[in-house]
Parts: structure tokens; C-alpha cells; sequence
């Protein structure tokens, strides 16, 4: 790296960390302030959409068409802190977003997540995960439409790990197609291990759902497998479930 680019990846991450700090502020406001849930989860969608536009990286979004008009439970595969953003922005406000447990112990973020219509899942307790699993369940049952990266975390390598079973059982038990979405660009821009960002645009595909009358819902196990196939297919990405565990670094 020169130390002119170096320089202007320097400038970048300061730029975006101006950009990010003013919109979750806005955020924040919206949150505080919009006593409407519709309303306020989409003016928090807007000022999540305005990070990329403003940092310069609008996302390149295809497939939406793709999107079924109903409910339904979106899985994405995992490769940065920027993913949630990006589909949180990018996706019909009306997606409840599912996210790790941990995020409850950060008390602004917590509120800010929770007002934008957030659902936390516990992951390491016993006791909690299965109480959460029930929310999940019940909000599926009721047509809350769900959002959920069903590898549970990300890693600085490349590449697709197993997926867990909460969102796929939420989508048979409310009866809901699975629409899998494959991002790419945000391990470049912000990967793991790493909070200064670069100036890459990133893209998602919403591919085509995994309806109730496919076989694959029979079996959650058959269901989360299908979907990830089908995201492998379109991403340039190793499958994790095929590497041998000595000669893969994880995080």
C-alpha cells in the first residue's frame, strides 16, 4: 500500500465514522421521538440507508423482485458488522431483525435496536435461548415477518458455515417462505477484527423463496440446508461445513 492510499483510506475511515455516528444519532432521535412502530421503523431504515449513500457506497441491490408481498423469514449469510446494517437499510421495513443476545448488556444499543423492532436472541445460555426460541416462534405465528443470519456470528476467512436452526423452525411454525439473500462486498469493507472501513460498495441478491409446499419444509435440518446451497451457488465463497477443522483458522 502506498502512502498515498494509505493516506486516503485514512481520511475514508474518519469520513464514514462521521457519517455512521450522525445517522445513528438521527436514528436515535427518531426512535425517541415517533411514537407509531410502522413510522419509526422506517425512518430508522432511512437512516440506516443513509450511512452507505452518504459514505459514498450505496448498495447494489438485485432480486428484490424476488421478495414475496406477505410475510416471510429472511436468511443472509454473515461476513461483517456491516450486514445488518445493509439489510436493515435495504429490506422492507417491515423485517423484525434477530440478533445476538450480547446486544442486550450495551444499553444504547439495546434501546436503539429494540425501537427499531429488533428480537434478541440469547446464544450461550441454555435457560434463554430456548425462552427466546419461544418469542421467535410465537412472533412467526402471528405474521411477523423475521430477519435472521443464521450462521450466528462471522469470521475474517471467506466462506459459508453451518446454519442454525431458529430461523427455520420460526418459518415452519408460521407457516412462511424462506427467502435466502446473498451478500457480498462487506467482508472487504469491513471485516472482522477490523473497525476501519473502506470505501467498497456492496451488493446483496434476494434469491428466489423457499415456499411452504417444498419438501424441504418437512425437516428444518432439509430446509436450513437448502438455503444455504442456494446461497453458495451465487457467491464465490468456500462451504465450511466441507473444510477440514486443521486447516481452517475460525475467529
Amino acid at each position: 500500500m502506498t502512502y498515498v492510499t494509505h493516506l486516503l483510506r485514512l481520511f475514508y475511515g474518519f469520513y464514514a465514522w462521521i457519517v455512521f455516528i450522525l445517522c445513528c444519532l438521527l436514528a436515535l432521535i427518531a426512535t425517541l421521538l415517533v411514537p407509531v412502530a410502522p413510522l419509526r421503523h422506517k425512518l430508522a431504515a432511512a437512516a440506516t440507508r443513509a450511512i452507505f449513500i452518504l459514505g459514498g457506497v450505496p448498495a447494489k441491490v438485485r432480486g428484490l423482485e424476488n421478495m414475496p408481498d406477505g410475510n416471510a423469514v429472511v436468511v443472509a449469510n454473515h461476513a461483517s458488522y456491516a450486514d445488518g446494517l445493509l439489510l436493515k437499510g435495504y429490506l422492507p421495513y417491515r423485517f423484525c431483525f434477530v440478533v445476538k443476545g450480547e446486544m442486550r448488556n450495551i444499553p444504547v444499543a439495546h434501546f436503539l435496536l429494540r425501537r427499531a423492532g429488533a428480537k434478541f436472541v440469547e446464544r450461550f445460555e441454555a435457560e434463554g435461548s430456548a425462552r427466546d426460541a419461544r418469542q421467535l416462534v410465537k412472533a412467526a405465528q402471528s405474521g411477523d415477518s423475521l430477519a435472521f443470519f443464521p450462521e450466528g456470528t462471522f469470521r475474517k476467512e471467506p466462506g459459508i458455515d453451518r446454519f442454525r436452526a431458529g430461523a427455520f423452525v420460526s418459518a415452519i411454525r408460521g407457516d412462511m417462505p424462506v427467502v435466502p439473500i446473498a451478500i457480498s462486498g462487506t467482508r472487504e469493507m469491513l471485516p472482522a477484527r477490523r473497525l476501519w472501513p473502506w470505501p467498497v460498495r456492496p451488493q446483496f441478491e434476494v434469491l428466489p423463496p423457499i415456499t411452504p409446499d417444498d419438501p424441504a419444509f418437512e425437516n428444518h435440518r432439509e430446509l436450513a440446508e437448502k438455503a444455504r446451497q442456494q446461497i453458495l451457488a451465487v457467491l464465490d465463497e468456500p462451504d465450511l461445513c466441507k473444510v477440514a477443522p486443521e486447516n481452517f483458522n475460525g475467529d
